[in-house]
């Protein structure tokens, strides 16, 4: 899967998950699958994170991966590693960014910073994490935050960087896979896959193998699941995860053009009425699609309440 969009205007991303292209908006579903994979892994494998770092907590294997909320101003951070409740420890923030957003310094600080307040009896400390595929994704103007960026509270990981797929820990590996360019990514997925048996446990084998064919099956989703096994040189039966990450893939899709377009229209009319939001989040993808033609005319809430009255 290439880094470009085919068939989208080269211009900067308007949105953090919205592209601006000639024929209006398009969702950037394959950054935001992305997205899904890297906190799939850290769900299976919360210490992954502090292989990245270059120092870990003592008590890594005790954290936990999470999202929290903060309301006024609402925030949704996704990625957050949370040490045990009863010891009071670094909270870390993780970001994972595929693509180029020129106020994700702004966003990530000021949502780390307003949950460290509102939580501050809980932790000693706070760390982000922003995960890059390359140094070309990352925003432009640096000097108003190179207090955090040139200290020791934000570690910013380039995976281009990591060093070669075949030398690095299995896990990170996984990780890099992502980045791989599409005709070398079979052979690597099939690497990955031999040294799985013989450098992890059994769970932790089926959470590697299962990991790797969810990468694989996103970006080659044009393959049928014949072709996949082929790819991989490995029988995936009618297994679970085949049949859940196709499913998963559909309603992913969905799932991040709703959010993308609840973000495009409280960027443009204000905060949406919960009842109102709700109503955006539970839209069909076709409705999503026309609505992200619709909405550069909406002038107020009740322009979109009207639209939404119409689609019954």
């Amino acid at each position: 899967m290439s880094h470009q969009n085919s068939g989208c205007c080269p211009e900067a991303a308007k949105d953090d998950s919205v592209i601006q292209c000639e024929t209006g908006f398009m969702v950037a579903s394959n950054f935001m699958r992305r997205d899904s994979i890297f906190y799939k892994l850290f769900q299976q494998s919360p210490t992954l994170l502090f292989e990245l770092l270059p120092d870990s907590p003592a008590n890594a294997e005790a954290y936990r991966f999470d999202s929290v909320a903060v309301k006024e101003p609402r925030f949704e951070i996704d990625g957050v590693f949370l040490p045990p409740e009863d010891e009071a420890g670094t909270v870390y923030f993780c970001e994972v960014q595929f693509q180029k957003d020129e106020r994700l310094y702004e966003r990530i600080f000021a949502e780390s910073s307003l949950y460290f307040y509102r939580n501050g009896e809980r932790f000693n400390d706070w760390q982000v994490v922003v995960i890059y595929p390359s140094r070309s994704v990352e925003q432009s103007r640096l000097h108003p935050h190179r207090t955090f960026l040139n200290g020791d509270q934000v570690h910013r990981v380039y995976l281009d960087e990591l060093g070669e797929i075949r030398s690095l820990p299995l896990w990170v590996a996984v990780m890099v896979l992502t980045t791989i360019e599409e005709d070398k990514a079979p052979e690597e997925a099939r690497y990955l896959l031999s040294r799985t048996p013989t450098e992890s446990a059994s769970s932790g084998s089926r959470a590697i193998i299962e990991m790797v064919i969810t990468i694989m099956t996103y970006r080659f989703e044009q393959l049928s699941r014949r072709e996949i096994e082929s790819m991989l040189d490995i029988t995936l039966k009618e297994t679970r995860v085949y049949q859940e990450i196709k499913e998963e893939g559909r309603e992913e899709g969905r799932e991040a053009m709703a959010h993308a377009m609840s973000r495009l229209l409280t960027k443009r009319l204000g905060e949406l009425p919960q009842n109102v939001n709700s109503s955006v989040m539970n839209l069909s993808l076709p409705v999503l699609q026309a609505l992200s033609e619709a909405l550069l005319d909406f002038a107020s809430l009740d322009d979109l309440q009207a639209w939404l009255a119409e689609q019954g």
